[in-house]
């Protein structure tokens, strides 16, 4: 695949991706603490010398440039290790979703061509049922196994001696996949010039030495997080996955200084009963995004932390495309937390309607946007890519609108968007009501067809531990404040919302419990 945009090199400036500049960094001060996990602490020096010895191992094997490396891995550092590795030998790295099924995992790692899959040693049960299905030429496990070899051991008999990076600008970089849980999963490919670009997005973040918490997996967002944490001389603290006693554990113990979470995520952290003793003073920044956060629950994060909220709205697809700023995040007014902030440097963007026309301010369409960090394309998918990627615009499939004063605002999802007699109904703007009632924690809202096939508009709530709001109530709440048209046809009450691989609220599971129960 080749890349549409191309930035000239000169000789004085050869390329060098963004896996080379974060080992510079790394090699300025080998012994300052680079990433810290369950006890362990390691040097930017032993992390350096951990990727260029894994780089050559892999080249042993014949791994090189233009070849697929798939990584079955939790938050190790042997997992940074491991990425940074492949793709410093130009190698195109898709990190899996431990969550999805192993038919789709396996489905993925044929598609995609997968030379060498990289196994975590506490998924080595899951990679022995992706091999049966399909053949893959190395397995290396990031430590001992019965099946597949030790990656680590290979690597330590090699030279830590630093390896020029292969990578050229247009070579793929990444391959993210969305969805998967029904039909074929899309590949969203980016290129090595594209995913440094995307790193350079977040300047706030990049400019300040910092210790970065990572409890989310880190084949999302927190990847990223720890390739600008690293590349500002800063350390990352890695927990396994996201427990809000531990991340408040951890905030007090390393003295964190910047977290991400999405939105359920932040509301667990809130709801904790922790969060009353434990000292959070040293987080300077709280960032969230994934998915649409409720202005309600914003506003109380902002009165209990302080004002470190950060919004960053982006897609795999588009990478970043704006930010809502911490002085934005003001608890008294709920209509700029609604928004998703104001448009990225070097991003355009432009509100559409079914035809294409541009809109004025304030009109709902769907966000088309224009930037370097656009992605390639889906991996052998141009039909779906010709979709989405239209005259150099990328359509997101996100409804929206821009106001007068430069602030974008996400209403819903093209296809969350729910057609009802009457009219459509905006998921996110009906569970911002619903959360908005004092004894709703959270809410999930999604459509639900019928027997004629005609979508029901069916709401999950989970309410605050020993309230007493009932149905009734948050019907009488939404009629009085959105009409008959917004009226869900079934409330649910539940202790917790499903959550995705990443952390947001998944629909899909809701959606199918719901068809099963009026089956």
């Amino acid at each position: 695949m080749t890349s549409t945009t191309q930035t000239l090199q000169s000789d004085a400036e050869p390329f060098q991706s963004y896996v080379e500049r974060n080992l510079d960094t790394l090699g300025e001060h080998p012994g300052r603490e680079a990433v810290v996990h369950e006890g362990r602490r390691i040097t930017a020096g032993e992390l350096r010398d951990l990727v260029h010895r894994m780089a050559r191992a892999l080249q042993a094997r014949g791994v090189g440039r233009g070849q697929t490396v798939t990584l079955l891995s939790g938050n190790l550092p042997e997992t940074i290790a491991a990425r940074y590795a492949a793709n410093l030998l130009g190698c195109r790295i898709n990190h899996l979703y431990n969550k999805l099924s192993a038919d789709v995992q396996a489905a993925i790692v044929r598609d995609i061509e997968t030379v060498a899959l990289i196994v975590d040693p506490r998924y080595a049960e899951r990679a022995a049922e992706l091999t049966a299905q399909v053949e893959v030429e190395h397995v290396l496990v990031l430590g001992p196994a019965k099946d597949g070899e030790d990656l680590l051991e290979l690597a330590a008999r090699q030279s830590a001696e630093p390896l020029t990076g292969l990578a050229r600008p247009d070579d793929v970089c990444s391959i993210r996949h969305t969805g998967g849980t029904t039909g074929h999963p899309k590949g969203i490919c980016a290129t090595f010039e594209q995913v440094g670009g995307f790193r350079t997005q977040l300047d706030e973040v990049r400019r300040e030495t910092h210790r970065q918490l990572v409890c989310t997996t880190l084949a999302h967002a927190a990847g990223y997080l720890v390739d600008l944490t690293l590349s500002a001389g800063g350390t990352v603290v890695l927990l396994d996955d996201f427990d809000p006693a531990e991340v408040l554990a951890a905030i007090e113990r390393e003295r964190i200084t910047r977290l991400f979470l999405l939105p359920p995520l932040l509301y667990q952290l809130l709801d904790h009963p922790d969060i009353a003793h434990r000292d959070t003073s040293s987080l300077g920044s709280l960032m969230y995004g994934g998915c649409q956060a409720s202005p309600v629950r914003l506003a109380d994060a902002v009165r209990r932390l302080g004002p470190v909220l950060f919004q960053f709205y982006g897609q795999n697809e588009a990478g970043g495309i704006s930010t809502l700023a911490a002085e934005d995040h003001d608890p008294d007014r709920p209509d700029r937390l609604r928004t998703a902030g104001k448009v990225l440097p070097g991003v355009e963007v432009a509100i559409r309607d079914e035809s294409g026309t541009d809109l004025p301010a304030g009109e709902l369409g769907e966000i088309c946007v224009r930037s370097g960090s656009v992605m390639l394309g889906y991996w052998k998918q141009p039909e779906l890519t010709a979709e989405v990627l239209r005259d150099g615009w990328l359509h997101t499939g996100d409804l929206g609108r821009l106001d007068e004063d430069g602030y974008l605002t996400v209403v819903d999802r093209l296809k969350d968007m729910i057609i009802v007699v009457g009219g459509h109904v905006y998921t996110t703007e009906l569970e911002d009501l619903l959360n908005s009632h004092p004894q709703v924690r959270q809410s999930a809202v999604f459509g639900v067809p019928d027997a004629d096939r005609m979508e029901q508009v069916h709401a999950v709530v989970v309410p605050v531990p020993g309230g007493s709001v009932d149905e009734q109530q948050l019907r009488e709440l939404v009629l009085s404040e959105r009409g008959a048209m917004y009226e869900p046809a079934r409330i649910t009450f539940v202790t917790e919302l499903p959550l995705t691989d990443v952390g947001k609220p998944d629909k899909k599971a809701l959606r199918r419990s719901a068809e099963s129960r009026s089956a």
